[in-house]
């Protein structure tokens, strides 16, 4: 795939052009230079909309795409690699549909965030989520540390900023919950943060106990305000305003006029709301994702970047208590995988590739599925309780991700990880580069902004695309 730049001199790295350094130096002013940014996305031939799977909770990946079948007992633990449809590439047992679509498959076993974070659910979200590295509040505050306005933004709103959908579509929509909700501790890294909220992702909200039942909250008409006259007054968006503020219980923000259009704009737009109708679906297809709140916010998905939605982001939800409903398996980590979350997930992101390869879909999209942190090498956690079947830690050393599509080359293995799963044996990769690498297959391989008092900033200081396209 070939690389997007504003400019191309022979002695400049992408590193130090996306830092903003020496642009002046050629002769450009900031606006010349932001705007060759909108030019050369514009052009960019490769993908064009992106779909995250951030698998809250942190799943093991030594039981799953890592696996270990030399390793002594206590750390491979009870499941059995199967061969997949990619030579050289094995996974686990539980995620045969998955394995027959491994020459889609970009397999990243050697992610780590060691040396940068503390092996919390908070911090740890916020690196994966935006590609910096959590500060020193991360580590003075730990799960009470709040988002704040000025936190980095998501990779979702960074792409808003850098590739607006365009008509009434937003450019960034998250589903089916905001992470860390079940716990009652909203994970920072998920939101706009210094960009605004104009930025934001739209939230589309489910329920696990109605896994069909996905609304987005921006639909819904404000109580005491009759179809006809919200839709012929746009003075109304005073109101509208007024009532998002009240139905945000999470966080408290000034809304721009930016943000009041486009709140507008969803809410009188039939195409917008065909999109996000998921109940035009056949049944057979939902029924092929799965009956599941997750499974079916991957169905919804592929229905949002098929209508023109730059970046989708699933963060996979479960309930706090109960086996097989947490990616977060510090107890029973062998029956969670095999009797729920492998399965579930098995079938719903198989269905998605199958999906959009029948639509031609597939070489546009650009698919990353992630998490905050990988689990102990070793099996047993002492936070697990000491009854009942054994679980696995948290363990920010190593982990497993996948990427696919949007001109990734199928079928391979990037880095690798040392016997046990425990740490990365060979070409590490940093959530700077995933980041990163997300970026420039959507063409988007300068991040500058502009703050509210006029100084350019990067979005991204830190970390260059892997090598995995072609």
């Amino acid at each position: 795939m070939a690389r997007h730049t504003l400019v191309n001199p022979p002695d400049w790295t992408r590193r130090q052009f996306v830092r903003g350094l020496g642009f002046g130096m050629l002769g450009l002013s900031l606006p010349q230079v932001l705007q060759r940014q909108a030019r050369a996305a514009a052009s960019h031939t490769g993908a064009r909309r992106c779909i995250m799977v951030f698998l809250f909770g942190g799943p093991s990946q030594i039981d799953t795409w890592d696996m270990k079948p030399d390793a002594p007992s206590e750390y491979r633990g009870e499941f059995q690699p199967i061969t997949t449809s990619a030579s050289g590439i094995l996974c686990c047992e539980h995620l045969p549909h998955t394995a027959q679509r491994a020459h889609h498959l970009a397999v990243l076993p050697s992610v780590t965030m060691s040396g940068h974070s503390i092996g919390d659910h908070h911090a740890d979200t916020y690196y994966i989520l935006t590609g910096h590295k959590p500060d020193r509040s991360f580590f003075l505050e730990g799960i009470n540390r709040q988002p704040l306005p000025g936190d980095w933004p998501s990779i979702a709103s960074t792409v808003a900023y850098l590739r607006p959908a365009g008509g009434d579509l937003p450019a960034a929509v998250q589903l089916p919950a905001l992470s860390g909700e079940v716990t009652n501790y909203i994970n920072p890294g998920q939101f706009a943060g210094r960009l605004g909220p104009a930025y934001e992702a739209l939230l589309i909200r489910g329920d696990l106990d109605h896994p069909r039942d996905l609304k987005v909250p921006a639909f819904a008409v404000p109580d005491g305000v009759s179809e006809q006259r919200f839709g012929g007054r746009q003075g109304l968006l005073a109101n509208l305003d007024r009532w998002q503020r009240e139905q945000d219980s999470v966080r408290s923000f000034e809304a721009y006029s930016t943000y009041e259009q486009q709140a507008f704009s969803l809410l009188t737009s039939p195409a917008s709301k065909e999109a996000f109708d998921i109940s035009r679906e056949p049944e057979d297809v939902r029924r092929r994702y799965g009956e599941d709140t997750n499974a079916q916010s991957l169905l919804m998905a592929r229905r949002l970047v098929e209508a023109g939605v730059p970046f989708v982001c699933v963060h996979w939800i479960g309930r706090r208590f109960g086996a097989g409903l947490s990616w977060d398996t510090h107890s029973d980590n062998f029956g969670q995988l095999k009797d729920v979350l492998l399965p579930v997930f098995d079938r719903a992101f198989s269905a998605l590739l199958d999906d959009l390869e029948q639509r031609g879909l597939l070489d546009e999209t650009l698919i990353l599925v992630a998490a905050e942190m990988g689990r102990t090498p070793k099996v047993g956690d002492p936070r697990g309780g000491g009854n009942g079947r054994p679980g696995r830690d948290h363990w920010i050393h190593c982990q497993t991700a996948l990427m696919a599509g949007g001109g990734i080359r199928g079928g391979q293995i990037y880095g690798s990880s040392d016997r046990i799963a425990g740490y990365p044996a060979d070409r590490p990769v940093t959530p700077e580069q995933l980041a990163a690498t997300v970026y420039h297959g959507l063409g988007i391989d300068s991040l500058m902004w502009v703050d509210s008092q006029g100084r350019p900033q990067s979005l991204l200081e830190e970390g260059d695309p892997l090598p995995l396209f072609g």
